[in-house]
């Protein structure tokens, strides 16, 4: 009886954290981008919730130089982006969370890669903080209207084809 009874509270806990992980996961879905001022790599100031893209896609992507899985990430979306943008217009912001110790090491990185993304600085992760970021590489797509409507934690090769497909998916809705 007792193994039936920690049975069903096991699966009840699961269901119920499985659950509100979801609606989580849904409720920054279809939201804006909150407003925070950053700074970019020139030092001029960025209001983030006046980025965008005149009404095409755009994908804000959270990283930091000591983070293997995020350089991977951007350097493989890098390989295609002229592509990306050739065909559906869409705008990579990559935001980096490198703080006050390692955020001399952002422009030399995006600098020996040629990224051509924009990038901003969030040394004291208050813009990570407000779009929910616990850990990076963490991708968010916008569409063309500005709302939250895709998001991806971590990555593994791969993922950048999955989240051209849901660009496409967003320019192919739009027309």
């Amino acid at each position: 009886m007792k193994k039936l009874s920690l049975l069903i509270a096991s699966a009840f806990l699961f269901f119920s954290a499985n659950s509100f992980a979801q609606e989580d996961a849904k409720g920054l879905m279809e939201k804006t981008i909150p407003e925070m001022l950053l700074k970019n790599t020139v030092g001029e100031t960025i209001n983030t919730a006046q980025l965008e893209n005149d009404g095409k896609p755009m994908i804000i992507s959270f990283w930091a130089t000591w983070c293997t899985p995020c350089k991977k990430e951007l350097n493989a979306i890098h390989d295609m982006y002229i592509d990306w943008q050739d065909e559906t217009g869409v705008r990579l912001v990559a935001v980096s969370i490198d703080d006050q110790r390692t955020a001399s090491r952002v422009v030399p990185y995006v600098d020996s890669k040629a990224w051509e993304y924009q990038i901003l600085l969030d040394p004291n992760g208050d813009f990570k903080r407000a779009m929910g970021v616990n850990n990076v590489p963490h991708t968010f797509l916008v569409d063309g209207n500005g709302k939250i409507v895709y998001s991806h934690n971590n990555y593994a090769p791969g993922d950048e084809y999955e989240l051209y497909d849901h660009v496409l998916e967003l320019v192919e809705n739009k027309d």
